[in-house]
């Protein structure tokens, strides 16, 4: 497939750099400006590295020791302990369904609380948004430890844990959505008489939940993958068993472990890449 280049005669190009004298011909305090500013990233990333120790010699001996891992840990072997895994990964696909459910639920009235265009008193808004920004700026693993401490071990506390975390995501994903939509249908229904939930119900509904479902999905395939990171320091799932087997020593059960979860996650990613296309109208990626 050939491309079609375009070019420009001398007095088109003229008219360009008259148009856009900046662009094409940046004056000398701009080039300096960004030599500055490339001049400090790299600075920043000198002293950062040095700073904290970065070591070519560690790295060279680290990867030695990763590979002897690699050669401890084929063949991959659950020992006698296969259903106890099997089970765990059901917990763990359990933690990442109910969680990101739960905060999805949670996230969706939220999502029309925090956006400019449904809520147009700017300190509601702003409270609804700083909630959002307090919550999702606390990481997974660090709501799986609180949970941990608050209710104790298990999956209980993942599925706090995933859906606290997905609840201030989700939540400022919807809140970009609905913004995002046409407002000529919302104005339409007001137009002949419709109220406000009128409005919402059938003005803004139809055009955001694709774009909800599909990020929904997305979040469930991601959670699939948290949910392991989570049960790590306690609560459920085959995060549980990996860290303790990584604790013993038992590498080939951590290998068998890791392919579990890869699995895992490329079901996932194959399924619900299936239902994003259904629910935007394709049946395959257009190239």
């Amino acid at each position: 497939m050939s491309r079609a280049r375009i070019t420009l005669d001398a007095e088109a190009r003229a008219r360009l750099a008259a148009a856009y004298p900046e662009a094409l011909a940046p004056s000398p305090a701009q080039r300096l400006r960004v030599i500055a500013i490339v001049a400090a990233l790299a600075g920043m990333a000198v002293f950062g590295f040095w700073r904290l120790d970065f070591n070519l010699d560690r790295i060279g001996s680290g990867l030695v020791q990763l590979g002897h891992f690699l050669t401890l840990m084929i063949p991959p072997d659950p020992g006698t302990q296969l259903p106890l895994y099997i089970h765990a990964l059901g917990e763990t696909l359990a933690i990442a369904f109910l969680g990101t459910l739960l905060g999805a639920l949670v996230a969706f009235p939220f999502g029309f609380l925090a956006a400019k265009n449904v809520i147009p008193n700017i300190f509601a808004h702003f409270a609804v948004r700083r909630l959002l920004d307090t919550v999702r700026g606390v990481d997974r693993l660090i709501w799986a430890l609180i949970f941990v401490t608050v209710v104790g071990l298990g999956p209980f506390a993942g599925i706090l844990a995933i859906a606290t975390a997905s609840f201030a995501e989700l939540g400022k994903l919807f809140s970009e959505a609905v913004e995002a939509l046409d407002r000529k249908p919302v104005e339409g229904i007001v137009s002949t008489g419709g109220s406000e939930v009128e409005a919402v119900r059938f003005g803004m509904l139809p055009q955001v939940l694709p774009v909800l479902a599909s990020q929904l999905l997305y979040y469930f395939e991601s959670n699939a993958r948290q949910s392991t990171i989570v049960g790590i320091v306690g609560a459920g799932g085959l995060g549980l068993h990996l860290a303790e087997q990584i604790r013993v020593l038992e590498w080939q059960k951590v290998s068998f472990l890791i392919l579990m979860m890869l699995v895992m996650v490329a079901v996932i990613d194959f399924i619900s890449s299936r239902l994003r296309f259904s629910i935007i109208g394709k049946t395959r990626l257009e190239p």
